[in-house]
């Protein structure tokens, strides 16, 4: 087993964290990024998902846990390490999983999804794909990903927006693929990561309700004032 696979393994029935600011927000810098990994490390996570390729570059030294890297480019479309370029970058910068879009949607640069993941096996690191539906990770594993995510649930078009993980959906992967699925997407609390556990994701990545002060102090707002 490869330090990179064994990477994947180590995240089993774990909590991943990730740790990525939006573009103009206060936190948006390498450097703050890299000290929040840091920080939910020292909590417990046993792996982080992290953005850009400055950040995984800050991050990769501080941390030794399993690092799920992407970049994003734009907000629509395919927009998740969306290139075989952006792929290798992400390997270059020493992620150990890359997180690509695990649709069939055209990509940025012409290339078919099998294109990327090749690329990133060919430097030995392995793929997630970010998807949308049950096609999706169907599509990516006959790519050749190494697991699936649920990330994309709600934002494709061909689901709706669920208020909290889309169970449903994570229970259709469960059931239907042969690769490690991991729940990501409106994970909003404990229980919710429980809950996506116990029906059958092999890991748990949880972004916004750990990471993101503003959204944080505005459901603490929302709440008083309502």
């Amino acid at each position: 087993m490869s330090a990179r696979t064994g990477a994947l393994a180590s995240i089993k029935g774990r909590l991943v964290v990730s740790c990525q600011a939006y573009p103009g927000e206060p936190m948006r810098s390498p450097v703050i990024m890299a000290a929040v990994a840091q920080a939910v490390v020292q909590g417990g996570a046993y792996g982080v998902r992290a953005q850009g390729i400055e950040d995984l570059k800050a991050i990769r030294p501080l941390v030794d846990v399993c690092l799920i890297g992407l970049v994003k480019r734009g907000s629509d479309g395919v927009f998740i390490t969306p290139t075989v370029a952006d792929a290798v970058d992400c390997v270059t910068a020493g992620a150990d999983v890359v997180a690509l879009d695990g649709t069939a949607r055209e990509r940025p640069d012409g290339q078919p999804l099998a294109a990327s993941i090749a690329a990133v096996h060919d430097r030995g690191a392995l793929v997630m794909a970010d998807c949308g539906s049950l096609d999706d990770a169907l599509y990516s594993i006959d790519a050749g990903a190494d697991c699936v995510g649920t990330t994309l649930a709600g934002y494709t078009g061909a689901r709706p927006v669920s208020r909290g993980p889309d169970l449903e959906l994570l229970a259709e992967f469960v059931g239907r693929v042969n690769v490690p699925v991991i729940a990501e997407g409106r994970i909003r609390n404990p229980q919710d990561a429980q809950a996506c556990l116990t029906a059958g994701a092999y890991a748990v990545v949880v972004g916004t309700a750990i990471t993101h002060p503003a959204r944080i102090t505005r459901t603490f707002v929302d709440h008083l004032h309502t």
